[in-house]
């Protein structure tokens, strides 16, 4: 055996050491829950100079998927870690990529796909990856996570065939866990060995087409001999788990089963389940009752031979999945081992059960009650072939609602007007502070939001300048997620959730509908405005839908929250983050000094779409924040989407306290970081103007303020701050030209 050391540490930073020692050549990557942890390690890991990796931060895992298949197509090695239904996002890229033959290692820490929406694991996610050429890995305790991901990339490389190393999502990828890692990082890359790519598109000498249109019969050669890969991985992994054995010491096996071989009760289960209903087994043993478990470390290639080996004792075998292929009469494993029973002609008898979705603790008494019912089987008792453990089913008698719906009438008290005149422009009366409290509150006080935290306070703002009856659209994110909490809700108007990447496509789709049902009698008009909300970096993944929305003419009002991060996932860097930040995927250290790119600017992305109407908003100027929706309103009813951007202050990751957010975001709006301005029609008209009002500051002024970007401050950032300011003076001279132009 290789030298080796014991650390305290979790399944994703496992995966993550493991990538360091490899030395990847890129990683691309999005954050989502639970698996953004690899990344986040990563970062920290090359802010102290300890790798050379590249991670490069896309805006959705469809792009990530898209990075890691270019790099790997150019010869590198390449890595990426990824959850739920950002695998689903991804899930397009992944036959491409095994589909052409190029290696890479992709982590899984599997998760709920939604929705409804959950972020605790079950294996959901994981089972729509088994048709899509991938080697699958399944790790069930954070040793064999480490592992897993070194073996991994030799059996990528070897099949030239990507791997997927898969593993429960917060028990496996967050429990910290005893566990031995080599001392040098040359020894893992002696193990996996050079890797000298047959084809890659730097070869000029002998230049190569990637990815050609194919037709029959060649596209079924193609996928035959991606079979043959997968054929010829059913005897190279046993063959590298052993060869991983001589260095290490622990011994893999494809199927492993405890108690297994004397076995009459039998349950199948994956990941870290396993130990669980190992403790059932031992229970049952002292009672005198044959019981066993088996479990398998590779989930595709799927190997016949060796899983019946180690099951074949069994006459009853339980197959408990941690999701549901539903209409099936059990999950993907279930349904894979009748096959395989069927195959080797067994007479077993089998039971599907559903457990732990959406993260529900699976108990040592919820494997003995699924023993129980094997027993049951066993002897020739009535017994369901097909159940869900801990299900229960809604009455549906009970009224949740916590708060009287309000009415439109509630919703109009004209504390604000707008109307178009003869030229077409608008005019806005009213929205006075005073006035805007007539207004009642959509939104309930009652929210799980951090102390401090700007979401709110700004869509309170907002919402007084609209009137009437309305539909919110929220993004996934922070205000999504601590209004919602079933069964109960913070809204009291009607409310719809979508992901990030397909929001205002979802929003689209409901003014449409309601636009049509009005046009054939079968609702009457009530005059609704449509509202998307989105925050968290969610106009980075979600930019394409915004825009295509506004290029269709939908009219709704989109208002993003800007908290400069992707917060909800534990403040990763965003398209929207400062530059010189400091995040969880930004880190400042020796090596890496922050985010390293200008932070977006999504209402000059917007206003390039020729929307009618753009505007930025603060909650230091609420009056001028409730016109600007009242025009919003307008305009989305009449002409088009309407966009309203406002700075969101999130305490907890900008690194301030709450009792000074209403300063921390004022300073912005006068450094011009945040200015104050809006465009009718393609005509700029700025709002506010701090330095005629002799506030202008400077940014350094603004970003000492917050405890991420307070580092600026030091003489080593001089040429960073610097920057900052001229990019913003830069902008900040444009929107000035605007303004005094006609024409712009």
């Amino acid at each position: 055996m290789l030298s080796q050391k014991i650390v305290f540490d979790s399944g994703n930073e496992l995966a993550a050491l493991a990538a360091k020692q490899i030395n990847y050549h890129i990683m691309g990557y999005y954050p989502i829950t639970p698996s953004t942890q690899v990344a986040e390690q990563l970062d920290l890991m090359g802010a102290e100079g300890l790798h050379d990796i590249k991670l490069i931060p896309a805006e959705g895992e469809h792009s990530a998927a898209g990075v890691c298949y270019g790099a790997s197509a150019a010869g590198g090695r390449v890595f990426n870690a990824t959850s739920a239904n950002g695998l689903l996002y991804a899930i397009e890229q992944l036959p491409v990529q095994s589909g052409t033959r190029f290696p890479m290692v992709l982590n899984v820490a599997c998760r709920t796909v939604s929705g409804p929406l959950s972020i605790k694991g079950d294996h959901s996610d994981i089972m729509f990856a088994l048709n899509c050429g991938w080697i699958i890995l399944f790790a069930k305790v954070p040793q064999e996570v480490y592992d897993f991901n070194i073996i991994a990339l030799k059996i990528a490389e070897k099949l030239r065939v990507p791997v997927i190393v898969s593993y429960d999502g917060f028990f496996t990828s967050h429990q910290k866990r005893k566990a031995s890692v080599f001392e040098k990082d040359e020894d893992v890359l002696n193990f996996i060995g050079e890797y000298n790519p047959p084809v890659t598109v730097f070869d000029f000498e002998n230049p190569v087409t990637i990815g050609s249109y194919m037709n029959e019969p060649d596209l079924t050669n193609n996928k035959y001999q991606l079979h043959i890969a997968m054929e010829k991985g059913k005897s190279l992994i046993p063959q590298i788990f052993e060869e991983y054995c001589d260095i290490s010491g622990r011994r893999y096996h494809i199927c492993k089963g405890y108690m297994a071989k004397d076995a009459d009760v039998l349950i199948f289960i994956l990941g870290s389940a396993y130990d669980t209903a190992k403790d059932a087994v031992d229970n049952l043993r002292q009672k005198g009752v044959k019981a066993g478990v088996a479990t398998v470390s590779v989930l595709r290639p799927w190997a016949v031979s060796e899983i019946y080996e180690v099951i074949k004792s069994a006459k009853v075998i339980v197959v408990c999945d941690r999701q549901d292929s539903f209409g099936a009469g059990g999950g993907n494993l279930s349904i894979e081992i009748k096959a395989l029973l069927k195959d080797c002609d067994s007479a077993a008898k089998v039971l599907s059960r559903v457990y732990g979705i959406g993260g529900c603790d699976f108990y040592v008494e919820d494997a003995e009650k699924i023993f129980e019912d094997a027993l049951k089987a066993l002897n020739s008792e009535e017994v369901l072939k097909f159940d869900y453990i801990n299900k229960y089913v809604g009455s549906g008698e009970k009224d949740l609602r916590y708060f009287a719906p309000l009415t439109k009438e509630d919703s109009s008290p004209d504390n604000v007007s707008a109307s178009f005149d003869e030229s077409g422009n608008m005019t806005v009366s009213g929205g006075n502070i005073k006035e805007s409290l007539r207004m009642p509150r959509r939104i309930a006080p009652g929210h799980g939001a951090c102390p401090g935290c700007g979401i709110f306070i700004n869509l309170n703002i907002f919402l007084k300048g609209i009137s009437g009856n309305v539909v919110l659209l929220f993004h996934t994110g922070c205000g999504m997620v601590v209004t919602t909490a079933y069964p109960k809700t913070s809204f009291k108007v009607n409310y719809i959730h979508n992901l990030f990447q397909s929001g205002a496509a979802t929003l689209s789709g409901v003014l449409e509908a309601y636009n049509q049902k009005v046009k054939r009698g079968e609702l009457p008009d009530e005059d609704v405005t449509f509202i998307m909300v989105s925050g968290d970096g969610g106009l980075d993944i979600g930019l394409g839908s915004a825009i295509g929305a506004g290029l269709r003419g939908h009219g709704m009002i989109v208002l993003e929250y800007d908290n400069g991060g992707y917060m909800n996932t534990g403040y990763q860097q965003s398209y929207s983050t400062p530059k010189g930040a400091k995040s969880s995927t930004s880190h400042v250290g020796k090596f890496e000094k922050g985010k390293l790119t200008f932070h977006k600017d999504n209402p000059q992305i917007f206003a390039a779409a020729n929307i009618p109407y753009v505007a930025t908003a603060s909650e230091t100027h609420p009056s001028d924040f409730i016109k600007k929706a009242k025009k919003a309103q307008e305009y989305a009813k009449k002409e088009g989407m309407a966009y309203i951007k406002c700075l969101s202050a999130c305490p907890l990751n900008w690194n301030d306290e709450p009792r000074y957010e209403k300063d921390v975001i004022a300073k912005a709006v006068d450094c011009c970081y945040h200015p104050l301005y809006e465009i009718e029609n393609g005509i700029t008209t700025i709002n506010y103007n701090p330095e005629k009002k002799n506030n202008k500051v400077g940014v350094l002024e603004w970003l000492s303020m917050m405890g991420r970007t307070k580092h600026l401050k030091g003489d080593e950032f001089k040429d960073t701050v610097e920057e900052i300011q001229k990019e913003i003076d830069r902008r900040w001279e444009r929107l000035k030209a605007r303004d005094e132009s006609e024409k712009l």
